[in-house]
């Protein structure tokens, strides 16, 4: 039986061109690398599960020269700073900079989590940045920028990582799909995706999760009923009944949601996405921004065309009071029927008035 690896370690970037969504970083490091004028100190900030790491590695590597399967060992030094931040680690570094790479031009310091450094670990460090030896390079990775002390900023050369797009997630688990013969639906992916937050490393955790739960078989509906999410269907029928209002109809098929055990707050929240797709579907250049398939995309926008964009935004704005109140509320229950009925009653209002 071969070894499981989970898909955020088998399918980690080992060259620029499979970092995902961060172009504009790959591509200046690679100018930096070729007209040799690469600093000696690198700062990549960003969230969590964009690539940091990833490309601190790669970068090492690159700077020497070498291919994906070299010894790297005796010139590229990894220093977790969450477990690592004291004085003495700090000085054992600046102490290890001084000697000379063994193989290679550079000796390549990635501090991982920098931002977990203490005061003065960051002190103790701030000499060595200030003159490092011409065969030492720092790159620097943080999560949290703003807690580097500036000294340490302004010797650093910053490069900003930015979330992964929805589109740009989706679009690798499709890869990754293909590459091992995993059924899907685009709707699922996009659903992975949406919560992944912005994260790769999320997304793939996620991915991997629900391929084991699925059998290897990602529909939308497996996908959003093991992530507690509401298919985007139920909140296309639910909006029907609204605009007919129907109270009875509405309130009877609220009830048949929330007894497929999703929370109150899930719920609204879901609703309040799913207003905003309609708001976005209203134009041309904001359709792009709804991540969903061909077929759940024309439903919103026919269902989109029966309402005025104004109205939308007043349901918008009566969810997210709803949102705001829900805890304060005694009887959860009875408040989310009452945004329900009272987005009912504005978009009923609405329609007399044309």
């Amino acid at each position: 039986m071969s070894q499981y690896i989970i898909s955020a370690l088998k399918y980690r970037p080992t060259d620029f061109n499979e970092i995902i969504g961060q172009s504009s970083i790959t591509q200046t490091l690679i100018n930096a690398i070729n007209s040799n004028q690469l600093p000696q100190a690198l700062l990549f900030s960003g969230p969590r599960g964009v690539g940091k790491t990833s490309c601190a590695r790669i970068l090492a590597r690159k700077i020497n020269n070498q291919k994906k399967e070299d010894d790297i060992k005796f010139n590229i030094f990894e220093l977790d700073a969450a477990s690592n931040n004291s004085v003495d680690d700090i000085r054992n570094l600046n102490e290890q900079v001084r000697i000379p790479p063994q193989l290679g031009n550079y000796k390549i310091y990635i501090i991982d989590e920098a931002h977990m450094l203490s005061t003065a670990a960051f002190n103790a460090f701030l000499k060595t940045l200030e003159e490092p030896p011409k065969h030492a390079i720092f790159i620097l990775a943080t999560t949290e920028k703003n807690k580097i002390i500036p000294t340490i900023l302004s010797r650093c050369q910053i490069y900003d990582f930015k979330t992964i797009t929805n589109i740009d997630i989706s679009l690798h688990l499709k890869n990754i799909s293909k590459k091992n013969n995993i059924k899907f639906e685009d709707e699922a992916l996009n659903i992975i995706s949406e919560n992944a937050d912005g994260a790769m490393r999320d997304a793939l955790s996620l991915y991997d999760r629900l391929v084991n739960l699925t059998n290897g078989n990602l529909t939308a509906s497996e996908v959003s009923n093991n992530l507690s999410i509401l298919d985007t269907d139920i909140y296309i029928e639910l909006t029907k009944k609204i605009l007919n209002n129907d109270i009875p109809l509405i309130l009877i098929y609220l009830d048949e949601i929330l007894k497929k055990g999703f929370s109150h707050l899930d719920f609204l929240n879901g609703l309040s996405n799913y207003f905003r797709n309609l708001m976005l579907s209203k134009n041309s250049n904001t359709l792009k921004y709804i991540n969903s398939e061909k077929s759940i995309l024309n439903k919103i926008i026919n269902q989109s065309k029966n309402i005025k964009i104004k109205s939308i935004i007043k349901c918008i704005g009566i969810i997210n009071f709803s949102e705001i109140n829900y805890k304060e509320s005694k009887n959860k229950r009875l408040h989310v029927e009452f945004c329900i009925l009272d987005i009912a009653n504005k978009l009923s209002n609405s329609k007399k008035k044309k």
